[in-house]
């Protein structure tokens, strides 16, 4: 019998994997696919200061992103440049493939192509099924299968109650272009469509994608043509894009007896982005920590795994909280009020707040600065008060 079993090798499981067999347990990690980090469904941006948080694999990284721009539904637009760099483009499947040679290096195994069908927990194991009839047996499970949550509905543990829809593709480009955020009812209702330059090896290339509440596909076609010409797309080309859904909110509990949720099988991504690599990572920190102290001391019942999610909460909730309060009342403006908000923008002086108070990781204080600027409240809060009162028109 395995030590720990891990649902899924994406980065939130190959970094707990690694931890826990670093701390001499015996581990396995199972990934329903037959290749890691295939297929992608991320942007795969980071912060720089992640790499050197949690000794992330630098050998992934691509290229910097050192500006972005904001575009209005009308087309109008504002930069913003950090002073200094914050984030940077990474490979996934290659930043996936390092993890998981990080991950066999320091002992736990991996097995591909290995769908998980039921997760059954007994009085002294963890029993794994697969799809094939076959089993595997652990004193624990870690469950990091992304944004799936069948077996979180299963075992009680429910599902996010927010999401939104997502699709994404990365083009050969003719340019180099800066990041950009586009944002509208007609480009992506209820979120924003995004540009992001990509430097391989053997040319330039841009990751094109879309979050939004519905008719992903319908939406990600018009945005890649009305972006064609200023990033050197080419019409002809065929896309397919990758869909999936993203959680904007945590699933009711993460951890039950003898297992722990992480990552976005958790609901545990950035409600203002959609982005997950930094919470999955974080979570699994946090879960092998939890867990290496469980095994040892042979108490993996729920009441002695519910720390993790006390963690976890006291790590990231304010985040999530602020991030979530401030998406569910920005997702209800109209196209003219999004407009206001750019002419706000581009003539008070919002930037150099902006630089100031933002951070990759953390969007809180700026998120709570910008509530406390007059003109920026009165645009996001009482709008949406006469809203609540009757129809807008």
């Amino acid at each position: 019998m395995h030590d720990v079993i891990v649902i899924g090798g994406g980065p939130g499981g190959l970094f707990a994997a690694e931890r826990l067999a670093r701390c001499g347990f015996d581990v396995v990690v199972l990934e329903e696919h037959e290749f890691i980090g295939r297929p992608v469904h991320c942007t795969g941006i980071l912060a720089i200061d992640a790499f050197r948080e949690f000794d992330l694999p630098t050998e992934a990284i691509l290229n910097e992103l050192h500006s972005a721009r904001f575009f209005s539904p009308s087309g109008q637009d504002f930069a913003y440049t950090p002073s200094r760099v914050e984030a940077v483009v990474v490979d996934r499947v290659f930043f996936d493939e390092l993890m998981s040679r990080r991950a066999r290096a320091a002992g736990a195994a991996i097995m591909t192509g290995r769908r998980v069908s039921r997760v059954h927990v007994n009085d002294d194991s963890v029993r794994i099924m697969f799809d094939d009839a076959d089993s595997l047996a652990g004193r624990a499970c870690i469950v990091a299968c992304g944004a799936n949550y069948g077996i979180q509905r299963a075992l009680g543990l429910g599902a996010p109650l927010m999401f939104l829809q997502s699709a994404q593709a990365e083009v050969p480009s003719a340019m180099f272009p800066e990041v950009e955020i586009h944002f509208g009812e007609r480009i992506a209702p209820k979120g924003f469509a995004w540009v992001v330059p990509v430097r391989r090896p053997h040319g330039n290339y841009v990751r094109l994608g879309i979050m939004s509440q519905s008719k992903i596909a319908a939406f990600f076609g018009s945005f890649l043509r009305s972006v064609a010409d200023r990033c050197g797309i080419p019409l002809s080309t065929e896309l397919r894009p990758r869909q999936k859904i993203l959680p904007l909110a945590p699933i009711k509990r993460t951890f039950g007896e003898r297992l722990l949720v992480v990552g976005d099988a958790a609901g545990l991504v950035k409600p203002t982005t959609g982005g997950g690599i930094y919470y999955s990572v974080v979570s699994a920190a946090i879960a092998a920590e939890v867990l290496q102290k469980s095994l040892r001391a042979n108490r993996l019942d729920a009441s002695s795994l519910q720390v993790y999610e006390h963690e976890w909460r006291r790590r990231l909730g304010p985040e999530l909280d602020a991030q979530l309060m401030f998406r569910t009342r920005v997702e209800r403006l109209l196209d003219n009020e999004i407009e206001e908000l750019f002419d706000l923008v581009r003539a008070d002086g919002i930037i150099p707040l902006i630089q100031r108070k933002a951070a990759f990781n953390q969007h809180r204080h700026l998120i709570f600065a910008l509530f406390q600027h007059s003109q920026f409240r009165h645009v996001i809060l009482d709008r949406i008060s006469a809203a609540s009162i009757g129809p807008r028109t």
